[in-house]
């Protein structure tokens, strides 16, 4: 789903590009590789892991860009027709009052976390700290007056006399035009992702499923790692001390537990059992709820065709 933010935290976005595993683990480790299974593809790389069924009832991250520019952009149009002239299609926030809070939003590159063990060498869990400059807005700063007419509200969230407690403002224009013909947005964005979750925590109690993260923990331990239940608990351990943009400090614990992990969800194929389970599951899914998923796929289809016009 492609979430819409309309205040302040909107302005900065980090993307954790984690990978993992640890150093010092190499090919004379004697933790056993997962054995070859019916359906189940071998993963030694990003690009080796299939699209899923799922995939298809949602935007894929070019799409979500190409939604994000084309709302920007059609907010734009709105505020020159409003007589704000030279307002910017990227523009960074007013000057604050107070210290606005950061917004994290996290693309993990894989289901089961990080995968890149270059990525992993280098920054652990964490991401390249040049990121977050690369995803700063392009545009000047707004005035206060531009972001009132944008959002429908003040820098600090009053709503004027009369205003809706709905999307208001340039912003919410913009996300009428291009949910346009939608028969139900609430529907497209969260149905399948909501059903996701579901699927990935039914996924986990596969019986293969269990026996790969055992392995994997297993390995990881043989590399000088600690236990974890699973991959996503590595990732996400409270030990890596991310800060409020996300990112981690980098230690040498942290990406030795990183390397460990790439390697040994490589030697044991650790995504590919998990995205067979996974894979299964969702084909099963979409058949069982073929109305609601042809209804998302409907809507997805007018949306993508918005978000064309919109950019010409």
């Amino acid at each position: 789903m492609v979430s819409q933010v309309s205040k302040r935290a909107r302005w900065w976005a980090a993307v954790l590009l984690a990978a993992v595993a640890v150093a010092g683990c190499g090919a004379g480790s004697d933790a056993p590789s997962s054995p070859r299974l019916k359906g189940v593809p071998q993963v030694k790389d990003e690009k080796d892991l299939p699209a899923l069924p799922l995939d298809r009832y949602r935007l894929s991250t070019e799409e979500s860009r190409r939604f994000g520019k084309a709302q920007r952009l059609l907010a734009q149009r709105c505020m020159i027709r409003l007589g704000f002239t030279d307002f910017p299609a990227d523009p960074k926030p007013p000057a604050p009052s107070t210290p606005a809070r950061t917004l994290v939003i996290t693309a993990l590159p894989t289901q089961l976390g990080a995968f890149d063990l270059d990525h992993a060498k280098r920054w652990g869990y964490g991401w390249e700290p040049r990121l977050r400059k690369a995803l700063e807005p392009t545009g000047r700063a707004m005035t206060q007056a531009e972001f009132a007419a944008l959002y429908g509200m003040s820098s600090t969230g009053a709503i004027p006399r009369g205003g809706k407690s709905r999307e208001r403002g340039c912003s919410g224009k913009a996300n009428e035009q291009l949910l346009k013909g939608v028969a139900d947005s609430r529907r497209m964005w969260t149905f399948p992702t909501g059903r996701d979750t579901d699927l990935r925590k039914a996924a986990k109690k596969d019986r293969q499923v269990r026996r790969a993260f055992a392995t994997w923990s297993t390995c990881v331990v043989d590399k000088g790692g600690k236990r974890f239940a699973d991959p996503m608990a590595a990732y996400s351990d409270k030990g890596w001390r991310r800060g409020e943009d996300g990112n981690t400090p980098h230690t040498r614990r942290e990406v030795a537990t990183a390397v460990a992990d790439v390697e040994c969800k490589r030697e044991q194929n650790t995504l590919g059992v998990w995205w067979a389970a996974l894979d299964k599951r969702q084909r099963s899914d979409i058949e069982r709820n073929k109305h609601e998923y042809a209804l998302v796929r409907g809507d997805l289809d007018v949306l993508r065709g918005n978000i064309r016009k919109a950019l010409g």
